[in-house]
């Protein structure tokens, strides 16, 4: 059993408390769902319970396991006999969890050492290194990786491997399959549940992703603003809420949405991507990537790759982690230079590597914002930054803020004071300061809950029709995809497999690769299928050493 109660330290009573007292019981092996919108304080009650609370937050309560009582009050000392052991928490964001600077191997070696408490032979440790990346579908050769060398699905499952490394008796999962496609998030989370049922372990998995803690998890906790406002079986809530609120979420979910098969006509759905179709169609493009090949060392990531976007068109690009998104992404960006093939923007050929001719006009929107975002600068510093580039004016900033749904006051905050959905509100709004006619989107909703998610699909449709920007929607949710994207091509190992209308695609693929990830994507039990083709990912236009 946990209580629990955060505030803010120096501010007493209501006004201070961020998280409402509330306690659960989780049993062994049994999982427990933490649901809720952003700044809901899921995460706040996440780090309660492995003292690692931000400066100036305050915890009280015990967290219980296997009858040893643990106060939330006692020094981060006391903490560092439980963390890592007793209990292990899984970020949302591998950066913050993973050293860039070491390699992957030695950070899944020094927990089994903690955890041994001894120096172990080099040969066994290895070999424990490599049977704990292959439960999580890795290759043992990622060992010898760098984070950085890894797409952020394949990071994430390096943190993951990290933190059951320990053989916790209670894994706390903050968002831990928010940066993996649909089938890789389904085998995670059926992993974890395998080795619940193994090892009697108890998982507190915090999620905005209802689709996936259907089915996966045995109750849930609702949050909104610190507050449960509804606990019970998860699939009693999911199918028949009570809460006002549990509706809402419910029926913001896309994904719900779409293992209904719900009819886009029906569902509202086929208004986001309807209109613009025929006219994108017939446009001359704006964007027209022809053959584009790129390779790191001897692996070919981008094998020959065509790609069109039309003025004031959504395209989608769906695959799995590794197929080369995002390599195709960074390429038509600018960020990386491709090794053969044409990349044209309204009509003029683009030199690899230089985007000199279009300054403003692509912009990018990544899946972490902690890469993106300058810690060090307020986020009115970094939107003025933004506005300069377009040659708009600095007090132009309140207005960017209410366009992506946020105050003006996180004008003066910097990215560590805002949640996760709130810094990726942020990067959108810095590429949209310029007028882009073109925004590449790179997973940049995968880490949002349902609600913001559709606030912000809903705000890329919007600008697509009152400005005419072009949009490059990069994502591994098809629910997603098909809920804005006009058309969807199909991506798998470098190569377009299928392509055309989102509808079409999505509702009745011919080959066979697509055929699995619409099948992933109803996701009460996808089905599993070979992946052995997932451990030779090139990843994020990085190779795996070799």
């Amino acid at each position: 059993m946990t209580g629990i109660d955060v505030a803010i330290d120096g501010i007493e009573g209501p006004a201070g408390r961020m998280v409402e007292p509330l306690s659960f019981a989780i049993a062994p092996a049994a999982s427990l769902a933490l649901i809720g919108e952003s700044g809901s304080g899921k995460t706040l009650t996440a780090k309660s319970l492995v003292g690692l609370l931000p400066p100036g937050f305050r915890a009280a309560g015990t967290l219980g396991i296997d009858g040893r009582e643990h106060r939330l009050e006692q020094t981060d000392a006391s903490w560092r006999a439980v963390r890592g052991r007793e209990v292990s928490l899984l970020l949302q964001d591998p950066f913050t969890s993973l050293s860039p600077v070491h390699r992957c191997g030695p950070q899944i070696a020094w927990t089994l050492e903690a955890k041994a408490g001894r120096r172990l032979p080099a040969r066994a440790l290895d070999a424990e290194v490599a049977r704990r990346l292959d439960e999580v579908n890795l290759p043992a050769r990622v060992a010898r990786a760098h984070p950085h060398e890894l797409s952020g699905g394949m990071r994430q499952r390096v943190a993951i491997a990290a933190a059951l490394a320990s053989d916790p008796r209670l894994l706390i999962a903050d968002e831990p399959t928010t940066a993996l496609d649909a089938s890789n998030q389904a085998e995670i989370l059926d992993l974890l549940r395998e080795l619940q049922h193994e090892r009697g372990m108890a998982m507190l998995l915090i999620s905005h992703d209802l689709g996936l803690v259907r089915g996966r998890t045995d109750e849930v906790l609702v949050m909104r603003h610190g507050e449960v406002v509804e606990r019970g079986a998860t699939a009693r809530v999911l199918s028949a809420p009570e809460h006002q609120y549990t509706k809402a979420l419910i029926a913001a979910d896309p994904a719900l949405a779409l293992d209904a098969a719900v009819p886009a006509e029906a569902s509202g759905l086929a208004e986001a991507s309807g209109p613009a179709e025929a006219s994108a169609v017939d446009a001359a493009p704006l964007v027209r990537a022809a053959g584009v090949v790129k390779r790191f060392g001897e692996r070919t990531v981008l094998d020959g790759v065509d790609l069109d976007v039309a003025a004031g068109e959504i395209v989608g690009i769906v695959g799995e982690s590794g197929s080369g998104k995002s390599t195709l992404a960074r390429c038509i960006a600018g960020l990386e230079r491709e090794d053969g093939g044409t990349i044209a923007f309204d009509g003029a050929m683009l030199a690899p590597g230089r985007r000199s001719r279009t300054p403003g006009q692509m912009q990018i929107v990544f899946q972490d914002p902690y890469s993106s975002l300058n810690p060090m600068m307020t986020i009115g510093q970094i939107l003025r930054e933004a506005l300069a580039v377009g040659g708009r004016a600095a007090a132009e900033v309140p207005g960017l803020l209410e366009t992506v749904g946020l105050p003006a006051d996180a004008a003066a905050k910097r990215p560590a004071q805002l949640s996760g959905g709130q810094r990726q509100r942020v990067a959108i709004a810095r590429a949209l300061a310029p007028r882009p006619r073109l925004l590449i989107c790179d997973e940049s909703v995968s880490a949002l809950d349902v609600q913001v998610q559709a606030q912000i699909l809903e705000l890329l449709g919007r600008l697509r029709e009152e400005l005419g920007v072009a949009i490059l929607f990069i994502s591994h949710d098809l629910a997603v995809v098909r809920r804005i994207a006009d058309t969807v091509t199909v991506v798998w190992q470098g190569r377009v497999v299928e392509r055309g209308p989102c509808a079409r695609v999505l509702d009745a693929p011919v080959e066979e690769y697509t055929k699995l990830l619409v099948a992933a994507a109803h996701r009460d039990r996808p089905p599993r299928h070979d992946h052995t083709h997932s451990h030779d990912h090139s990843t994020d236009g990085r190779t795996i050493p070799a």
